[in-house]
């Protein structure tokens, strides 16, 4: 055998009874000729256990800890490409916007309630928004000014909100109205930090994505979302609007 292994070690390998170490995939990929997967397949094997997080495994002892866990992520970032098509990302979130998300997420997976302590955490991460060099370049969607949490003062006071964070100078808000051309299909949300991580939420689970041949995907839909995108002027008269929209609702 061109590697060297015993037998039993090839079985288990293939059986997925044991994980390669990352020596054992540069051997493979030396005695097969296959260098170009060598980037891809150790960047997988070293984030293995953490590919797939179900959120009830994330959110047992509640959402707080999640929210922690994110803050030494957004404090080595540098450059931050945040895509989401219905909600508000939550950096640029009101204390009152996230606490009704975290009210959501207590119910919908049946876990403690901390929401008030994984609401202070998530609003630790906006310290980012001004300290340093980092560049952020967020694009939502325009249902994420509409997508309705808390009721028409919660939405008014999160879109003045977004109103002021536009102004920051390393700060890039753009917005994809509900009418324009698109170049990729919207898809789920993701955040990117740096060329170095992406992570996909669904209903069930969080993803990460750390090969480089996968983030170059996700590099590239962003850029084409962007280009779908309006700045400046435009995304202030999108937020006017939509802020005009909950004026005309009956508060509870």
């Amino acid at each position: 055998m061109a590697t060297g292994w015993a037998e039993s070690k090839v079985s288990r390998l293939e059986n997925g009874k044991q994980n390669p170490s990352e020596d054992d995939i540069r051997t493979w990929c030396m005695k097969t000729d296959r260098q170009e997967h060598l980037a891809d397949l150790i960047a997988t094997v070293r984030h293995i256990d953490e590919l797939w997080l179900e959120w009830r495994r994330q959110f047992q002892t509640g959402a707080e800890q999640r929210q922690k866990k994110a803050l030494p992520v957004y404090a080595k970032t540098k450059v931050f490409r945040i895509w989401h098509p219905t909600l508000v990302w939550g950096t640029l979130q009101t204390a009152e916007y996230a606490a009704e998300t975290f009210r959501q997420v207590v119910d919908y997976y049946e876990i403690p309630d901390d929401a008030e302590a994984a609401t202070a955490k998530r609003l630790e991460r906006q310290q980012y928004l001004y300290r340093g060099n980092r560049i952020f370049n967020v694009v939502l969607g325009e249902q994420a000014l509409y997508t309705n949490f808390g009721g028409p003062e919660v939405m008014k006071g999160q879109l003045d909100r977004l109103l002021a964070v536009m102004r920051l100078p390393r700060l890039s808000l753009g917005i994809i109205p509900r009418s324009a051309p698109i170049g990729i299909w919207p898809g789920n949300s993701f955040s990117m930090f740096d060329d170095k991580l992406v992570l996909v939420e669904t209903y069930s689970a969080e993803f990460s994505v750390t090969q480089p041949r996968e983030i170059e995907l996700y590099a590239k839909a962003f850029a084409l979302l962007k280009q779908s995108a309006v700045y400046g002027t435009a995304v202030r008269d999108l937020i006017l609007t939509a802020s005009q929209h909950f004026d005309q609702m009956p508060s509870d």
